[in-house]
């Protein structure tokens, strides 16, 4: 089983000015740069099987692990190995098919855990949709930015 989400800060968080100060700019010219290190800062957690794979504790960008999802997706619907990575840390999560399934390891963290990759593509695209969602609901000029563009589930 597969649990994946994310969370916006709540108002009166330091974390919330990420996506307030987002609001002051011109949406469609907000660098991809930007986005993946300044703006929309979200706890994310995703849980495959009891293991805790992406920890909900901490903050992420949401359109630097978007992106970042976006490529894994691609490259295990081409039958490739693949991986994500995050802006604020140095921490990896490895994606390695082994038939139907993808062997997910981090290299930061001694378990492992194998999931249907099917069940897995499912997730990643289910996680891009609610997310290109929520940022073009949010600032809905975001929907001609090139960097949102990039995960957009159309």
């Amino acid at each position: 089983m597969i649990h994946f989400s994310f969370e916006p800060p709540s108002p009166g968080s330091p974390w919330r000015d990420t996506w307030d100060k987002a609001c002051q700019v011109s949406p469609a010219a907000i660098s991809e740069m930007d986005l993946c290190y300044k703006y929309f800062g979200v706890h994310a957690e995703l849980v495959v099987d009891g293991v805790e794979v992406v920890s909900g504790q901490g903050y992420v960008t949401l359109v630097d692990l978007a992106l970042s999802l976006r490529h894994a997706l691609n490259r295990l619907s081409s039958g490739e190995d693949s991986a994500i990575g995050f802006t604020e840390n140095d921490e990896v999560i490895r994606l390695r098919r082994d038939g139907d399934l993808v062997a997910i390891t981090s290299s930061k963290h001694e378990w492992r855990v194998s999931v249907d990759r099917e069940e897995l593509v499912g997730a990643f695209i289910e996680f891009l949709r609610e997310a290109h969602s929520r940022l073009t609901e949010f600032i809905p000029g975001l929907v001609d930015n090139p960097a949102i563009q990039g995960f957009s589930p159309e």
